[in-house]
């Protein structure tokens, strides 16, 4: 089975953002009721958002934990829910036990997602759920992306994919609808730090939550620390770039990096791109 598996984009024919909206609402209103995995990222916020005021309390959104996912991710998800008073769950996934994830060939969010949606199918079984859906949108097309094929396994919705929705878009909606996610950096699960086949384990997975918490503590927003066995690789917004260059801050930076676990810190200097591992796959 090829892991180079490309999204079909939606019809590009142009519609507005209210328009594409409300055509969301009309998907999801169709629907008896409805599983949203929810990561706290924007796309998967806004969708949860849009299916608990559509269906009320026949939606569910569920966030799976493992090493994979951060304790901050796990905060903003808690103070999220909390704030919108969504009707959420915590559940376990086990990804880091396939030895076909650890292994991290180019395919390895594939089985991650199918670790996922084997959960929330079991879930929608037995508490009588009739679908479940995830965030992509339409940007993501242009993405390598191979958990979409386990979405189409486990014929997973993807309501925002369906109504054309961009990123931007999905921004400018949640903004209006006062979400604090509006704005939140992209975010993605802590094995995307990992270089294509470099073992995936809690060990590593802790490291680099660890260095993305000191980051996060010297105030920079938009960043990954990429793991290379013991270089901490670290990619800052090209905005934040420059206090991160300066001498104070870089010293900073590795002290705390070291602190960490990590023996040497480079920062990039192409600084923050989503998917910058890829860049290899593409090569």
């Amino acid at each position: 089975m090829s892991a180079l598996i490309r999204i079909q984009a939606p019809d590009s024919s142009p519609h507005s953002a209210d328009e594409k909206e409300q055509s969301l609402r009309a998907s999801l209103a169709a629907l008896p009721s409805l599983i949203v995995a929810l990561s706290g990222g924007a796309d998967s916020a806004y969708l949860a958002w849009a299916a608990h005021s559509t269906l009320g309390e026949r939606a569910l959104s569920v966030t799976a934990l493992s090493p994979s996912y951060s304790a901050h991710d796990r905060s903003v998800v808690e103070d999220f829910v909390h704030q919108l008073d969504l009707r959420h769950e915590f559940i376990a996934t086990h990804e880091v036990d396939n030895p076909a994830y650890r292994a991290n060939a180019a395919d390895r969010c594939y089985f991650c997602k199918d670790e996922l949606f084997t959960v929330l199918d079991n879930v929608a079984r037995t508490r009588g759920f009739s679908a479940i859906a995830y965030g992509i949108n339409a940007d993501d097309t242009s993405d390598f992306r191979p958990g979409h094929r386990a979405a189409a396994k486990h014929r997973v919705l993807a309501p925002l994919l369906d109504a054309g929705l961009r990123k931007s878009e999905i921004r400018a909606l949640s903004q209006r609808a006062g979400l604090p996610t509006w704005d939140r950096p992209a975010s993605a699960c802590l094995a995307s730090r990992v270089p294509y086949g470099t073992e995936v384990t809690p060990e590593r997975l802790a490291l680099i939550e660890r260095g993305e918490a000191a980051l996060r503590a010297l105030g920079f927003r938009q960043f990954r620390v990429r793991l290379h066995d013991q270089l901490a690789r670290v990619e800052i917004a090209l905005d934040e770039l420059p206090r991160a260059l300066s001498p104070d801050t870089a010293a900073a930076i590795a002290t705390h990096l070291k602190s960490a676990g990590f023996v040497y810190v480079a920062l990039d200097l192409e600084g923050y791109r989503q998917g910058s591992l890829n860049e290899a796959l593409r090569r």
